[in-house]
This record gives C-alpha cells, structure tokens and sequence, in this order.
C-alpha cells in the first residue's frame, strides 16, 4: 500500500473533470490506498467493495455516519445496527414495495412526470436536466409526504446543501456551516408538520410513518423527520443524477435508443447498466470495525474506509468490456439489479442495501417511458458535448435536447 502520489488525487481538478482512467489506474496499481486529506483508506476493487457492503464477518460499520450525516439529517436509519436497525427498517420499508408503491405511490409518479413534461413538450428544445431531472424526484417525495410542492425551491436547496456537506471532502468550513443549517431550518419546518400529522393523519407517507408500529415500536418525531430528510436527499440526489445519465448514455449509443425506444421492456436493462456504468453514487464510506485484509494490504482497525462504487463497477475482473455502455450485456443480471442481491454495487448490498432502489427504478421507468412517448424524435441539441460532474454523487450537468413538439 502507498499513498499514490502518481495517480490523480481524488479531490484535484483532473480527477473531477475524468475519474475513471485514474480508477482504472487505482484498481491496477494501487488497490488499496491510504488518503491523507480525507484520512481514508481508498479501495477500487470489485471484491474488496463487494465484501465491505456484503460485510458477513461484521468487520465494518456504519459509525461514519455519525459524523457524515448526523451533522445535517440528525440521527438516521444508516447509522443503526442489528435489531435496532431491522425494526427502523421494517417500519420505513413497506412504503418503497409491493402494494403501497404500486398502488398509492406509483400515480404520484406518473403525475409529478406529467405535469414537468407538459410544461415542455410543445417547445421542441429542453434541459432535461434543469427542467425535468432536478424536480421529479423531489416532487415525487414532497407528494407522497403530503408536503406542500409550492417549498420546492426549499426542498431542492436543503438538498443540494446536504449532498454538498456529504460531498465535502476537502473540508470547506462554509459548505460544512450550511449543511449543519439545513438540519435546523428542516427540523423548523418539518416537526410541525409531524406533529400535525399524527393530529389528523391522512393517507400520505408521513401519516403512514407516524402509525407504523413493529414490535412495539415507533418511530418518534426526531426519527421521521431524519428519515424525510434522508429521503430527500438521498432519493432526490441520487434519481435526479441517475434519469440524467440514462438519457445521456442512450443518447451517447443511439442503436441502443433505438432498441430501448422499440421495445420500452428494455428499460429496466438501460437502467441497471447505467447504474454500472456511471452511478450516481461514487463513493460510499465504512469504518472497520476491526484489522481487515483486502488486496494490497491491510486496513486498520476503526479506520474510514472509502468504497469507490464508480471504479469497482468498471473492475475488468467482474465485467468484460467494463469501460463500453451495453444494456444487452449478459454480465448483470437485470432481475437482480434492484434488490440486495445486485451484480453491480450502485445501491450498496447486505443489509444497509438501498431501501428506495425500487422506488427510483418506478420512477426511472415512468420518466423515462413518457419523455420518449413526448419527444419521439429526442437528440441532443446540436453542438452540445456531455459533461458530468461531481466526485462524491456524479451526473450530467446539463443535458439540452431538440425534439419536434408533440401537440396532442
């Protein structure tokens, strides 16, 4: 192990512009790496990611968190353990699957794409990521809370200020002063209506968080309004960046539009081979719980550990031909794609898997079904190169396309 003083370092300008031939370079060379700016240990590898997340020997945990996301969410369902940590999730969970998704959720979705689509579709020109990508998601979540979207602005900034805090990684003191606000101003906001809601429940998720009841347990007000505030940002984030790059990809392989436009029960497919290919998530962190051996070396006990999703997705050793977009490969398996048993490491695995993995999978699916029914001729505006930006959370910063406007 090294500290890697030839590779691009994780917080430079190059590695941002660019991050994968350097975690091709890490995933070679330098498997595991001891970062001195973030006092991490880096890993780039499938398996060593793939056994942090799996974790069956409980040599990691989520106490990172503690000063990762308490600071601005509170204390939250991530930072749990054991039984704590089933019943937390056993409360939360059913809202994200099965009938509650399907039959009380996936309507607000189809309506919250609608109605962005609508404002656009007679135009001819659009940034799917400023006009569509960037509100979907957090509509979707204002609506099923019961939250009034007219604070979408505030939604979007409590949460473009937590993704911020959480990306951070070089230390600003100011980007770490506003994230530790929105915590205040979010639990301002919320708890009232928390209190509210348990007055004169309604049929919304909150109200649905407020009667959940496990073995006896609920969950209090503090509790539900971490979880809304990790919904928000987590699930606004992370399936805001994910419809973006779909769209990009597609548009970036047009044979694979054109088969994904023919034949719409591809999309699940495109999906998870994006979410492989560019995750929105790049990195996620652990702390060992005790000395743990990984290729290249060894991690000490109570380190940080920083899992690099974005490299071990692209690791020649799990995939062939890891660095080409193919949603026809038979490498990743799609009907695994979304649950704890994944082929790719997007959404974590184990037990901290991603409790929304299918929530933004119904929503990628219904985005994506009515922008091609709405602009059946999508390109991308001429002239215009895909840029994507980020390092902790990554995505396409704009994504301007040109269509002939649909009147029906």
């Amino acid at each position: 192990m090294s500290a890697a003083h030839h590779l691009p370092d994780i917080l430079s300008p190059e590695f941002a512009a660019n991050p994968y031939p350097a975690y091709a370079e890490m995933r070679e060379k330098e498997p595991l790496i001891w970062h001195e700016a973030t006092q991490s240990y880096i890993i780039s590898r499938y398996e060593d990611v793939e056994r942090v997340f799996k974790d069956k020997k409980a040599e990691f945990t989520t106490d990172n968190y503690n000063w990762q996301l308490e600071p601005v969410h509170g204390k939250t369902i991530l930072q749990l353990s054991g039984r704590e940590h089933a019943v937390r999730r056993a409360l939360v969970a059913p809202a994200f699957r099965g009938s509650d998704l399907q039959q009380k959720f996936l309507p607000v979705i189809e309506r919250n794409s609608r109605e962005l689509i609508d404002a656009f579709r007679h135009t001819g020109s659009a940034d799917i990521v400023n006009d569509y990508a960037t509100r979907f998601p957090v509509n979707v979540i204002a609506d099923m809370l019961g939250l009034d979207k007219a604070d979408h602005a505030r939604f979007h900034g409590w949460y473009t200020a937590v993704i911020a805090f959480l990306g951070n990684l070089s230390g600003d003191p100011e980007v770490a002063a506003a994230g530790e606000r929105t915590r205040v101003e979010f639990a301002e906001y919320m708890l009232p209506v928390i209190r509210e809601r348990r007055a004169n429940p309604g049929d919304d998720l909150l109200s649905t968080l407020c009667a959940a009841e496990v073995d006896g347990v609920r969950m209090s007000d503090e509790d539900i309004k971490a979880f809304c505030s990790l919904l928000l940002a987590a699930g606004g984030e992370t399936t805001d960046k994910a419809i973006a790059g779909i769209l990009a990809n597609l548009l970036s392989h047009p044979d694979q539009l054109a088969a994904v436009r023919a034949d719409r029960s591809l999309i699940p497919a495109a999906f998870a081979e994006t979410l492989r290919y560019t995750p929105p998530v790049q990195m996620i962190m652990r702390q060992s719980a005790t000395d743990v051996e990984v290729t290249g070396g060894t991690i000490p006990a109570g380190a940080t550990v920083t899992c690099l999703i974005g490299a071990a997705n692209r690791d020649e050793r799990r995939y062939r031909d890891p660095d080409r977009f193919d949603i026809f490969r038979d490498d990743l398996a799609t009907t695994s794609a979304f649950s704890a048993a994944a082929g790719h490491l997007a959404f974590a695995l184990g037990r901290h898997f991603c409790v929304g993995a299918l929530l933004a999978k119904a929503e990628v699916e219904v985005g994506l079904n009515q922008l091609l029914d709405a602009m059946p001729d999508l390109r991308l505006a001429d002239g215009h190169d895909l840029v994507e930006q980020g390092v902790f959370t990554r995505g396409p910063k704009t994504l301007p396309v040109r269509f002939t406007p649909v009147t029906a």
